[in-house]
């Protein structure tokens, strides 16, 4: 993998990383395991340069990373160390500890809870919030109104995978990147 690669190049170099399991979770459904990058020195090192191309263009724009449980604590992290900026945790109700702020959501199965704890962000600050799944686009949103509600404000976004046909990205008020999309 050469230094001197796009980043396009590098997203579609990624793709033979994710592996495919037919019928999973139920029948007629092609699951695209994107955590199978992780299984593969190259495909992690592949992924750790494509998130150090995207801080590049991040440098300055944001003041902090917030990840989302629990695939994005996996990823985010990532960032924040390249773009020297905190990163801190969106979660379900019940596995922050301390004082947080809630903000209730529904899903398409049924409703949850978001959190944050309290004063990890700043009024005002720019947020770059990551994920790993883009599909109705009803967790991003309800993030953002959690990070909102905390006095934050989303510029941008990262999600590992994106299936178009679902169009969450419409319910966003903040761009996407998307490594990988169906």
């Amino acid at each position: 993998m050469a230094s001197t690669n796009t980043l396009e190049d590098n997203i579609k170099m990624l793709e033979q990383y994710i592996e495919y399991f037919p019928d999973f979770p139920k029948p007629g459904i092609l699951y695209k395991d994107v955590l199978s990058v992780l299984s593969h020195s190259d495909g992690l090192k592949l992924l750790e340069v494509i998130l150090k191309q995207i801080s590049i263009k991040l440098r300055g724009k944001v003041d902090c990373i917030a990840m989302l449980e629990t695939r994005g604590f996996i990823f985010a992290p990532i960032l924040s160390l390249h773009l020297n900026v905190p990163c801190i945790p969106v979660s379900k109700k019940g596995n922050l500890p301390g004082p947080v702020i809630e903000f209730p959501y529904i899903l398409e199965y049924g409703e949850d809870i978001l959190t944050l704890q309290l004063n990890s962000i700043t009024k005002g600050q720019k947020i770059f919030i990551v994920d790993d799944f883009l599909a109705t686009g009803g967790t991003l949103e309800a993030a953002t109104r959690l990070i909102e509600k905390a006095g934050g404000e989303v510029v941008q976004g990262l999600v590992l995978m994106e299936k178009l046909e679902l169009e969450g990205r419409k319910r966003l008020n903040f761009p996407v990147i998307s490594l990988l999309s169906e």
